[in-house]
Protein backbone atom coordinates (compact mmCIF):
# COMPACT_ATOMS: atom_id res chain seq x y z
CA UNK A 1 0.00 0.00 0.00
CA UNK A 2 1.30 3.43 -0.89
CA UNK A 3 0.24 6.45 1.14
CA UNK A 4 0.93 10.17 0.99
CA UNK A 5 -0.27 12.67 3.53
CA UNK A 6 0.68 16.34 3.44
CA UNK A 7 -0.33 18.14 6.63
CA UNK A 8 0.41 21.28 8.58
CA UNK A 9 1.35 21.36 11.70
CA UNK A 10 9.82 15.80 21.42
CA UNK A 11 24.67 7.68 33.42
CA UNK A 12 24.72 4.80 35.34
CA UNK A 13 21.74 2.55 35.65
CA UNK A 14 18.77 4.46 37.03
CA UNK A 15 15.03 4.14 37.51
CA UNK A 16 12.67 7.02 36.67
CA UNK A 17 8.94 7.53 36.39
CA UNK A 18 7.26 8.59 33.14
CA UNK A 19 3.64 8.94 32.07
CA UNK A 20 2.19 5.72 30.64
CA UNK A 21 0.62 6.58 27.29
CA UNK A 22 -2.22 4.55 25.81
CA UNK A 23 -3.66 5.10 22.34
CA UNK A 24 -2.75 4.28 18.78
CA UNK A 25 -2.01 7.51 16.96
CA UNK A 26 -1.92 11.24 17.59
CA UNK A 27 -4.49 11.07 20.38
CA UNK A 28 -3.43 9.45 23.64
CA UNK A 29 -4.24 9.52 27.33
CA UNK A 30 -2.26 9.18 30.52
CA UNK A 31 -3.02 6.16 32.67
CA UNK A 32 -0.61 6.06 35.56
CA UNK A 33 3.17 5.77 35.49
CA UNK A 34 5.83 3.48 34.12
CA UNK A 35 9.04 2.76 35.99
CA UNK A 36 12.01 2.67 33.66
CA UNK A 37 15.42 1.07 33.88
CA UNK A 38 18.07 3.16 32.12
CA UNK A 39 21.69 2.17 31.63
CA UNK A 40 24.63 2.47 29.27
CA UNK A 41 25.46 -0.77 27.48
CA UNK A 42 27.75 -1.96 24.70
CA UNK A 43 26.92 -4.14 21.71
CA UNK A 44 29.17 -5.78 19.08
CA UNK A 45 29.33 -3.97 15.75
CA UNK A 46 31.44 -3.58 12.63
CA UNK A 47 34.08 -1.37 14.26
CA UNK A 48 34.08 -3.14 17.62
CA UNK A 49 32.10 -2.41 20.76
CA UNK A 50 29.51 0.34 20.38
CA UNK A 51 28.25 2.29 23.38
CA UNK A 52 24.50 2.91 23.65
CA UNK A 53 21.88 4.12 26.10
CA UNK A 54 19.24 1.50 26.89
CA UNK A 55 15.83 2.30 28.40
CA UNK A 56 13.04 -0.15 29.18
CA UNK A 57 10.07 -0.58 31.51
CA UNK A 58 10.79 -2.45 34.72
CA UNK A 59 9.68 -6.06 35.05
CA UNK A 60 9.96 -9.16 32.90
CA UNK A 61 7.53 -8.36 30.10
CA UNK A 62 8.93 -8.29 26.57
CA UNK A 63 8.58 -5.21 24.35
CA UNK A 64 9.25 -4.32 20.71
CA UNK A 65 12.60 -2.64 20.18
CA UNK A 66 13.12 0.88 18.85
CA UNK A 67 16.49 2.33 17.83
CA UNK A 68 16.77 6.09 18.46
CA UNK A 69 19.53 7.73 16.40
CA UNK A 70 20.85 11.10 17.50
CA UNK A 71 21.46 14.31 15.60
CA UNK A 72 24.93 15.50 14.59
CA UNK A 73 25.67 16.41 18.18
CA UNK A 74 26.14 12.86 19.43
CA UNK A 75 24.46 11.01 22.28
CA UNK A 76 23.65 14.15 24.24
CA UNK A 77 21.24 14.38 27.21
CA UNK A 78 18.38 15.45 24.91
CA UNK A 79 18.55 12.20 22.91
CA UNK A 80 18.84 10.19 26.11
CA UNK A 81 15.61 11.89 27.18
CA UNK A 82 13.94 11.03 23.86
CA UNK A 83 15.05 7.43 24.37
CA UNK A 84 13.40 7.38 27.81
CA UNK A 85 10.22 8.84 26.33
CA UNK A 86 10.15 6.04 23.77
CA UNK A 87 10.57 3.44 26.50
CA UNK A 88 7.78 5.12 28.43
CA UNK A 89 5.51 4.46 25.44
CA UNK A 90 6.08 0.73 25.88
CA UNK A 91 9.23 -0.05 23.89
CA UNK A 92 12.71 -1.40 24.48
CA UNK A 93 14.58 1.71 23.38
CA UNK A 94 18.25 1.90 22.49
CA UNK A 95 20.13 5.06 21.50
CA UNK A 96 23.57 4.31 20.00
CA UNK A 97 26.55 6.63 20.26
CA UNK A 98 27.77 6.90 16.68
CA UNK A 99 30.98 8.48 17.92
CA UNK A 100 31.99 5.33 19.82
CA UNK A 101 34.71 4.42 17.26
CA UNK A 102 36.42 7.80 17.79
CA UNK A 103 36.14 7.96 21.57
CA UNK A 104 32.45 8.60 22.19
CA UNK A 105 30.38 11.76 22.47
CA UNK A 106 32.54 14.38 24.20
CA UNK A 107 31.47 16.69 26.98
CA UNK A 108 32.98 19.54 25.00
CA UNK A 109 30.47 19.95 22.17
CA UNK A 110 32.92 22.10 20.21
CA UNK A 111 34.79 18.88 19.38
CA UNK A 112 31.79 17.08 17.92
CA UNK A 113 31.98 18.43 14.35
CA UNK A 114 35.60 17.34 13.99
CA UNK A 115 34.78 13.90 15.43
CA UNK A 116 31.87 13.36 13.05
CA UNK A 117 34.24 14.13 10.21
CA UNK A 118 36.40 11.21 11.32
CA UNK A 119 33.60 8.66 10.93
CA UNK A 120 33.49 6.28 7.99
CA UNK A 121 29.95 6.46 6.64
CA UNK A 122 29.67 2.84 5.50
CA UNK A 123 31.05 1.54 8.79
CA UNK A 124 28.70 3.83 10.71
CA UNK A 125 25.69 2.39 8.87
CA UNK A 126 26.93 -1.15 9.60
CA UNK A 127 27.27 -0.25 13.28
CA UNK A 128 23.60 0.80 13.34
CA UNK A 129 22.50 -2.28 11.42
CA UNK A 130 24.21 -4.40 14.09
CA UNK A 131 21.93 -2.77 16.62
CA UNK A 132 18.91 -4.29 14.88
CA UNK A 133 20.30 -7.76 15.66
CA UNK A 134 21.16 -6.72 19.21
CA UNK A 135 17.60 -5.59 19.92
CA UNK A 136 15.96 -8.52 18.14
CA UNK A 137 17.86 -10.97 20.33
CA UNK A 138 17.68 -9.02 23.61
CA UNK A 139 16.02 -11.03 26.42
CA UNK A 140 13.38 -8.31 26.90
CA UNK A 141 12.59 -8.04 23.16
CA UNK A 142 9.64 -9.46 21.27
CA UNK A 143 11.89 -9.72 18.20
CA UNK A 144 10.28 -6.81 16.35
CA UNK A 145 12.46 -3.72 15.84
CA UNK A 146 11.86 -0.24 14.48
CA UNK A 147 14.23 2.67 13.96
CA UNK A 148 13.84 6.42 14.24
CA UNK A 149 16.28 9.31 14.05
CA UNK A 150 16.58 13.07 13.81
CA UNK A 151 18.48 15.25 11.32
CA UNK A 152 21.76 13.33 10.76
CA UNK A 153 20.07 10.46 12.56
CA UNK A 154 17.11 10.70 10.21
CA UNK A 155 19.43 10.14 7.26
CA UNK A 156 21.02 7.21 9.10
CA UNK A 157 17.57 5.80 9.90
CA UNK A 158 16.69 5.41 6.24
CA UNK A 159 20.12 3.89 5.63
CA UNK A 160 19.33 1.29 8.28
CA UNK A 161 16.10 0.57 6.40
CA UNK A 162 18.08 0.20 3.17
CA UNK A 163 20.64 -2.15 4.69
CA UNK A 164 18.69 -4.15 7.31
CA UNK A 165 16.16 -6.38 5.58
CA UNK A 166 14.79 -7.56 8.92
CA UNK A 167 13.92 -4.05 10.16
CA UNK A 168 10.16 -3.88 10.82
CA UNK A 169 9.43 -0.13 10.73
CA UNK A 170 11.27 3.11 10.00
CA UNK A 171 10.52 6.72 11.01
CA UNK A 172 12.82 9.54 9.96
CA UNK A 173 12.71 13.16 11.06
CA UNK A 174 14.00 15.75 8.54
CA UNK A 175 16.90 13.60 7.38
CA UNK A 176 18.47 13.70 3.93
CA UNK A 177 16.94 11.18 1.52
CA UNK A 178 18.69 8.11 0.12
CA UNK A 179 19.79 7.59 -3.45
CA UNK A 180 16.71 6.61 -5.51
CA UNK A 181 18.42 3.40 -6.64
CA UNK A 182 18.75 2.30 -3.00
CA UNK A 183 15.05 2.75 -2.17
CA UNK A 184 13.90 -0.64 -3.60
CA UNK A 185 16.13 -2.32 -1.00
CA UNK A 186 13.85 -1.03 1.78
CA UNK A 187 11.57 -3.71 3.23
CA UNK A 188 10.16 -1.84 6.23
CA UNK A 189 7.22 0.59 6.01
CA UNK A 190 8.31 4.22 6.29
CA UNK A 191 7.11 7.44 7.88
CA UNK A 192 8.99 10.65 7.03
CA UNK A 193 8.47 13.88 8.99
CA UNK A 194 9.67 17.11 7.35
CA UNK A 195 9.66 20.77 8.33
CA UNK A 196 7.86 23.19 6.07
CA UNK A 197 10.87 25.52 5.91
CA UNK A 198 13.82 23.21 5.27
CA UNK A 199 14.81 23.87 1.67
CA UNK A 200 17.97 21.77 1.48
CA UNK A 201 16.41 18.63 2.98
CA UNK A 202 13.04 19.03 1.27
CA UNK A 203 14.62 19.24 -2.17
CA UNK A 204 15.06 15.47 -2.02
CA UNK A 205 11.43 14.64 -1.20
CA UNK A 206 10.00 14.37 -4.76
CA UNK A 207 12.61 11.86 -5.95
CA UNK A 208 12.31 9.92 -2.68
CA UNK A 209 8.54 9.75 -2.97
CA UNK A 210 8.68 8.70 -6.60
CA UNK A 211 11.12 5.90 -5.76
CA UNK A 212 8.94 4.74 -2.86
CA UNK A 213 5.90 4.61 -5.12
CA UNK A 214 7.75 2.80 -7.88
CA UNK A 215 9.07 0.19 -5.44
CA UNK A 216 5.62 -0.34 -3.90
CA UNK A 217 6.81 0.50 -0.39
CA UNK A 218 4.24 1.46 2.23
CA UNK A 219 4.95 5.01 3.30
CA UNK A 220 3.58 8.23 4.72
CA UNK A 221 5.12 11.67 4.29
CA UNK A 222 4.14 14.49 6.64
CA UNK A 223 5.18 18.10 6.08
CA UNK A 224 4.66 20.45 9.02
CA UNK A 225 4.12 23.95 7.65
CA UNK A 226 5.37 26.84 9.74
CA UNK A 227 8.24 24.82 11.20
CA UNK A 228 11.99 24.72 10.63
CA UNK A 229 14.59 22.00 10.72
CA UNK A 230 14.93 20.38 14.17
CA UNK A 231 11.38 21.29 15.21
CA UNK A 232 11.28 18.23 17.49
CA UNK A 233 14.27 19.26 19.63
CA UNK A 234 12.81 20.87 22.74
CA UNK A 235 16.25 22.12 23.81
CA UNK A 236 16.70 24.20 20.66
CA UNK A 237 15.43 27.53 19.37
CA UNK A 238 13.47 25.97 16.48
CA UNK A 239 11.35 23.72 18.70
CA UNK A 240 7.68 23.69 17.74
CA UNK A 241 5.61 21.95 20.40
CA UNK A 242 2.46 21.53 18.31
CA UNK A 243 4.31 19.90 15.42
CA UNK A 244 6.56 17.87 17.71
CA UNK A 245 3.61 16.45 19.65
CA UNK A 246 1.72 15.62 16.47
CA UNK A 247 4.73 13.93 14.90
CA UNK A 248 5.46 12.00 18.10
CA UNK A 249 1.91 10.71 18.30
CA UNK A 250 2.09 9.53 14.71
CA UNK A 251 5.46 7.91 15.31
CA UNK A 252 4.36 6.03 18.39
CA UNK A 253 1.09 4.91 16.79
CA UNK A 254 2.98 3.68 13.73
CA UNK A 255 5.43 1.68 15.83
CA UNK A 256 2.62 0.18 17.89
CA UNK A 257 0.88 -0.93 14.71
CA UNK A 258 3.91 -2.25 12.83
CA UNK A 259 5.79 -3.79 15.78
CA UNK A 260 2.90 -5.61 17.44
CA UNK A 261 3.15 -9.37 17.86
Amino acid sequence: MKKLALVTGGTAAAVIMLPDIDGAAASSKKSGTVKLINEFVTYPAATGEMRAYLSMPEGEKKFPGVIVIHENRGLVPHIQDVNRRMAGEGFLALAPDALSPVGGTPEDQDKEREMFGQLNRDETVKNFVAEVKYLKTHPRSTGKVGCTGFCWGGAMTIQVAVNARDLNASVLYYGSTPAPEDVPKIKAPVIAHYAGSDERINAGIPAFEEALKKAGIEYQIFIYEGTGHAFNNDTGTRYNKEAADLAWGRTVGFFREKLKD
